[in-house]
């Protein structure tokens, strides 16, 4: 698989993974399945040894393109920003294959939670924990993740209830055979909510000091604070090279359909 995990943790404060890419390529033509709207496919052959996904109509091509493509190559953020959302995205799939996941944002800059995971009980079918994401390319990282304290502890409040149950709703209905009154039922007002932090990072970040005021924003068990990095050199040389990757496979798998 194209990313391997390691944990990384701070005593009770947070835990989660650094993150390795193991084959750019194998990456770049999970990205570029998503991009052309085949993001149900790509979940299967993360998840389903041999699986083929079907081949994609010339029609999709621009958008994919689009997608993977920074309109000013001096300012890539809204392509870096979806890229990485989609890396995380993948990894939290091989993290938790089978996974109800909130499916990847087909625009640049969508605003909106980047992502959310639901976790139901086995036991009951209520749903068990809402984790809400947070995923940032950057090259500031502390910087950024000072900025996503302030958000987490808005959704804490419970100003964005109404959006999160909305979101949930949408994700429980692509589940197969899940009874979503029942998933649902006293969902917000037991506070059944967790986080998860994704940030690309410099190869030599001090984790402890780039996660500082994490139980503070988020109060509570250490199992509600996920964090998650991605350690690269050149962050932005790296993100144009898998775009570049994943535009040619995109290419390559319409024209084998044409």
């Amino acid at each position: 698989m194209p990313i391997t995990f390691t944990p990384i943790s701070r005593a009770s404060e947070w835990s989660g993974n650094s993150w390795t890419i193991s084959s750019d390529d194998e990456l770049a033509k999970l990205v570029a399945q998503v991009a052309l709207g085949q993001s149900h496919f790509a979940k299967r052959v993360l998840v389903e040894t041999g699986f083929r996904p079907s081949s994609p109509g010339s029609t999709t091509l621009q958008g994919a393109v689009k997608l993977l493509s920074a309109s000013d190559p001096k300012k890539p953020y809204h392509r870096d920003g979806w890229l990485f959302q989609v890396i995380s995205w993948i990894a939290a799939h091989l993290q938790q294959p089978g996974g109800l996941i909130m499916e990847p944002h087909m625009i640049h800059a969508h605003k909106g939670f980047d992502g959310v995971h639901v976790h139901l009980d086995g036991v009951t079918g209520h749903v068990e924990r809402v984790t809400i994401c947070e995923e940032k390319a950057t090259q500031n990282p502390r910087n950024m993740i000072t900025r996503i304290w302030k958000e987490f502890e808005e959704m804490e409040r419970g100003d964005s209830d109404h959006r999160l149950l909305s979101e949930v709703i949408m994700i429980l209905r692509l589940g197969s055979g899940i009874d979503v009154d029942k998933a649902i039922e006293n969902l917000i007002w037991k506070n059944r909510r967790g986080y998860r932090v994704s940030i690309t990072v410099p190869t030599k970040a001090d984790y402890l000091e780039l996660f500082e005021g994490y139980d503070t924003a988020v109060a509570g068990d250490v199992s509600k604070r996920g964090s998650e990095v991605l350690p690269l050199t050149n962050m932005r040389d790296w993100m144009a090279a898998v775009s570049a990757k994943a535009i040619d496979h995109a290419k390559k798998v319409v024209q084998a359909n044409v």
